[in-house]
This record gives C-alpha cells, structure tokens and sequence, in this order.
C-alpha cells in the first residue's frame, strides 16, 4: 500500500499515453486529477471502474477534474482498452513501473492463499497546485465516480 497520504506532493508523472501522447503531471495544473491505478486492462473489475469513470466523465470535466489510468499494461493492450470501451481519458502503459512504484502501489498480492506483485487498486486525487487531496485504497469499481465526489459535497 501507498505511504503517499493527502498534503503530499505528488509524485510527476512525464510518460506517453496508449496514443503516443505526452502525459506530463504539471501540465494539468490548475485543474484536479484522478489518477486512478488498476491491476489489468480488460479484467472485470477494471473494466467496471473504468466504464464508471467514462459514464460519469462529462459530470467530472464539469467540475473540474481530469482522469488519467495508470497499469503496467502494454501500450497495444491499453490502446485496445480504450477503444474497446471508449474510454474518453489517457491511460499509461507503465511497462517500467516507474509511476506505479513513485506511487508506491506496487507489491505483494495475496488471492486465494496465492502471493505475487500486483498493482493495488488505488486513485488519487491531486489537486490544482499539484498536492495529493484525497486517497482511495479502497476502490469500489461500479461506484468509483460516486465515492470521489462523495468526498467533494458541500
């Protein structure tokens, strides 16, 4: 699990997207991101989350926050991802594990009494000046939208 906790700076994040296009952390300043981290394209539970986010992602750009997914999968497996589900947002083909591990979201898995690393599920929410505001470790995947703005009412 992550150390990162609200009030830190958040790690930067200068990495290409499933398009080739540059993802720069500090390009987004001014606005909120998610930077929602999932296990593996395709699967059920990253499917959920994803298609949540990209159900709600109007809702969201409405109120100010941009998305951007982070996995350790391929370029070509995240390319075919977003199309396949018409995912409106970057996704990051972390092959190198560099954002995953400044995250700190890399690490010992334990499902069904079987061990191995794996990505722990986990978004955050960084703000306009690039702080760390909220953390979720625990992702509820159809419902992903409606826990971080939970979080966000008046």
């Amino acid at each position: 699990m992550t150390d990162l906790k609200p009030g830190d700076k958040a790690p930067e994040i200068s990495d290409i997207d499933q398009n080739g296009n540059n993802i720069n952390l500090k390009d987004y300043k001014g606005s909120k991101v998610i930077l929602f981290f999932y296990p593996k394209a395709n699967t059920p539970g990253c499917t959920a989350e994803a298609c949540n986010l990209r159900d709600n992602y109007d809702d969201l750009l409405s109120k100010g926050f941009i998305i951007i997914g982070v996995s350790a999968d391929n370029e070509t497996r995240q390319k075919n991802f977003a199309e396949k589900y018409e995912l409106p947002f970057p996704l990051i083909p972390d092959t190198d594990k560099k954002v995953i591990k400044d995250y700190g979201v890399w690490g010992l898995k334990k499902n069904y009494g079987r061990e191995y690393e794996g990505i722990f599920r986990t978004t955050f929410v960084i703000s306009e000046d690039g702080i760390i505001e909220k953390v979720f470790n625990k992702v509820k995947t159809k419902e992903h939208t409606e826990q971080i703005l939970k979080e966000y009412e008046n």
